[in-house]
């Protein structure tokens, strides 16, 4: 039994939509988030204070340094918040833009 792209317009569908998303990432690609952003975005859906990220990242100085974008995050930083909050990696990397 065959499933919904069998049929001529499942297979037009599918092509019009690979052709969509090709345009999309072609025009309007997604940039990865400021890693600020992302740690108080993950600070705010979890209900979390500086107080939490103190075992991540270190004293609440330090904290507030990186959230207020004065310090940089570390490596280990980085391993700690994404093993304990599952902040992709790859969005802590990026470095933090300058607007506030």
């Amino acid at each position: 039994m065959g499933g919904p792209y069998d049929t001529p317009e499942g297979k037009k569908l599918d092509v019009i939509v690979t052709l969509i998303e090709a345009y999309e990432a072609k025009h309007f690609p997604m940039d990865l988030p400021d890693p600020v952003e992302v740690i108080k975005f993950e600070m705010e859906r979890k209900g979390l204070t500086i107080k939490d990220l103190e075992p991540m990242i270190g004293q609440s100085t330090r904290v507030y340094g990186i959230l207020n974008r004065k310090r940089s995050l570390t490596l280990k930083m980085i391993r700690n918040l994404h093993q304990g909050l599952g902040i992709p990696a790859e969005s802590l990397i990026m470095a933090p833009s300058t607007h506030t």
